[in-house]
């Protein structure tokens, strides 16, 4: 981790969590997010969207916004998905940067300050790729067929497309339009950030076991659906280009 006395200081940051039945991680999260913020800026907002837990995630969110000024939570009545509840929490980010991560975790927030160390003039995005993969075998065999899978047929240019612990500038939301519900957002996210010519930095980080809950991702239902989400994502975003016909049409129309 990058010594304290290294660390620049940036102006502020929103740092987003999707929740869904993480009430046995989200506290230490939440907690540990601030430890992080507190060491690189005095600026700082943490918002969790708690996406229709059935799990008592809403009651210790709700017991920690009483103790907790800097903290928002949003509730989803219903789970509405994984991409839904991070476009809730951008949409509802206020500071100039934006950090999100899981809310299971398999990340360490404190590793934000490596994020931040990472920032040069003129990059937009810090993407963190795992150091190791730390997960039950079957996820460690069809994640690293995954990630390669899908550079291939989108064209990334990242080592880790599938790390979900990244350093945004707000202003990126208000150009780019997303619109996944599901766990296809941030692959929407990354191409289309990479196609719109933004810079991105990387930045080893490590990656944990999971203590608490059930991955959403690894059942066949869902691994079907996403299938056909990441075709239409395809079809979209590397076939047809619509995201790049919409931004030209506004640069014809400036």
């Amino acid at each position: 981790m990058t010594p304290l006395s290294k660390l620049p200081h940036i102006a502020s940051i929103s740092a987003v969590f999707p929740a869904f039945n993480d009430a046995g991680t989200i506290p230490s999260m939440v907690l540990t997010a601030l430890m992080a913020l507190r060491q690189v800026t005095d600026d700082y907002e943490i918002i969790v969207t708690n996406d229709g837990s059935s799990d008592y995630t809403g009651e210790v969110l709700d017991e920690m916004v009483l103790r907790y000024p800097e903290l928002r939570v949003i509730h989803h009545p219903k789970n509405l998905g994984y991409g839904a509840a991070l476009r809730t929490g951008f949409a509802a980010a206020t500071k100039e940067w934006v950090f999100y991560t899981d809310g299971d975790a398999q990340f360490n927030p404190l590793e934000l300050v490596d994020l931040v160390a990472a920032l040069r003039d003129g990059v937009d995005v810090v993407n963190g790729y795992k150091i190791a993969r730390n997960d039950p075998l079957i996820r460690r065999i069809i994640g690293p067929m995954y990630h390669y899978l899908m550079k291939w047929i989108f064209g990334f240019h990242l080592r880790d497309v599938d790390c979900d612990f990244r350093l945004i500038r707000r202003r990126i939301f208000e150009e780019i339009e997303l619109e996944s519900d599901t766990g296809t957002l941030p692959l929407e996210m990354v191409k289309k950030f990479q196609d719109a010519g933004f810079v991105f930095a990387e930045v080893p980080v490590h990656h944990y076991f999971r203590q608490y809950g059930v991955s959403q991702f690894f059942n066949w239902r869902r691994l079907l659906r996403t299938a056909k989400h990441l075709a239409q994502l395809w079809w979209k975003l590397v076939v047809r280009k619509e995201h790049l016909k919409g931004r030209d049409d506004n640069r014809l129309q400036g």
